[in-house]
């Protein structure tokens, strides 16, 4: 990984991009140490150490910038949250879905329409997160314009992190949104260590915990590179033809199916549809007792319910992300006119279900990895709730060394992409 960096850095358009990315994830934690006017900064990290779900998941992945009182309290959530919603649409109405093929036109025309559903997603969430935080608010502020600033504020944070997020995209290295929640996990990451040492200190976690919990990361990072890089490959080969004089065809290539194929999006997607109870308790404040007490309950990191959830979800999405970017079907019909098959295969229709039947074993291979290196944390925090300060971080572990092992292999395509001989050997 280092090794590509300095020879990615030697080339003068590559460096140029790695430093605009560097550049904006400076904007992104400058910003993060910007008050909202009429929020305690106090009282928020007290109810974040008190709430570990929604506050947590917020703070953690905005590098404490929740806590902190700041303009970027919110992070990318509600864009992650509307990118699922327009991604499900797209599926389900076909206007949507003709839009999704029409090439660049139609992607701009859904990342448009992505974009209103962030601020519309946003501003709702920071008026449930307004009354989430009434105690935080300080008393000069508990009026209809104390609240209606710090709405904006939050909702304005989140739409200039989006503006962010899209211009490293189109302008730096690797996907924005994904550098924003991993810039804001690494932020975070000191005060998590400072945490767990506290715990040690407070003898309520002892150091063979501590050292299980290292041992527990390495392990995992070990892991999730393995299956980054595992793939199946299925083999092809292309039939010889006459054209003209000459002949081509013939050789032997191979499709490469990735077990992992949806990344990290997955894990992302499914953090952000749990938070939605969350999102709607702010709203309403949280019961005490009764039904409702109990149905909010299930959706803590602390509970049972939970833990299934995400590993329900995180196998669907999965699933419903790597069919959104890999069509058998498709890949069957070009294979059929380029003159290229499977061996032991006929052209079209059996070719795409023996491709899907391929994809179906090895995404649910990637699936369930993924989910229980997940919910592995989930469950230690619900066994003891002393490490319910890793319940978070084992899932931020995997989505930084997803986003980390994605970001690097984009350097090495565009690398390629220039024929940089230094690289290749």
């Amino acid at each position: 990984m280092f090794k590509t960096l300095r020879n990615a850095w030697s080339i003068p358009d590559l460096r140029k991009k790695m430093l605009y990315t560097l550049l904006m994830i400076f904007i992104f934690r400058l910003g993060s140490f910007i008050p909202v006017p009429g929020l305690n900064a106090s009282a928020l990290k007290e109810l974040v150490s008190q709430d570990n779900s929604f506050f947590g998941l917020l703070d953690n992945f905005s590098g404490g910038s929740f806590s902190n009182a700041t303009i970027f309290a919110m992070g990318i959530t509600p864009y992650i949250n509307s990118s699922i919603i327009m991604q499900l649409l797209t599926v389900a109405i076909p206007a949507l879905e003709r839009l999704s093929k029409e090439g660049e036109e139609g992607r701009k025309v859904i990342a448009k329409w992505t974009r209103v559903v962030t601020v519309v997603l946003a501003l709702v969430q920071g008026i449930g997160m307004c009354f989430g935080i009434k105690g935080a608010v300080d008393p000069a502020n508990q009026d209809f314009t104390g609240y209606l600033t710090i709405v904006i504020t939050f909702t304005a944070g989140t739409a200039f992190l989006m503006w962010l997020g899209e211009q490293i995209t189109q302008k730096g290295v690797g996907n924005g949104i994904s550098i924003i929640i991993f810039s804001g996990i690494v932020a975070s990451i000191p005060s998590m260590g400072e945490k767990i040492y506290t715990l040690v200190k407070l003898e309520q976690l002892a150091w063979w915990g501590v050292a299980l919990i290292v041992a527990f990361i390495i392990a995992m990072i070990a892991f999730v590179v393995f299956i980054t890089d595992a793939e199946r490959r299925v083999p092809v080969q292309y039939a010889k033809r006459m054209v003209g004089r000459k002949m081509y065809g013939g050789q032997s290539s191979h499709i490469p199916l990735k077990v992992a194929m949806a990344g990290v999006i997955p894990i992302i997607f499914a953090m952000s549809i749990l938070s939605f109870p969350s999102t709607i308790m702010q709203f309403t404040g949280e019961p005490t007792s009764g039904f409702w007490a109990t149905f909010w309950g299930f959706f803590k990191p602390t509970s049972w319910v939970y833990a299934v959830l995400y590993f329900l979800l995180i196998i669907f999405f999965t699933y419903f992300y790597t069919a959104i970017q890999f069509n058998p079907v498709e890949v069957a019909n070009n294979m059929k006119k380029n003159g290229g098959f499977v061996p032991g295969i006929r052209p079209g229709k059996p070719t795409s279900d023996f491709i899907s039947r391929i994809l179906s074993k090895i995404t649910l291979s990637g699936a369930f990895f993924l989910g229980v290196v997940a919910i592995i944390p989930v469950v230690a925090g619900i066994i003891n709730p002393n490490l319910s300060v890793v319940t978070l971080g084992g899932t931020s572990m995997l989505i930084m060394v997803g986003v980390a092992l994605e970001t690097v292999k984009q350097i090495e395509s565009q690398m390629l992409m220039r024929h940089y001989k230094g690289f290749l050997d």
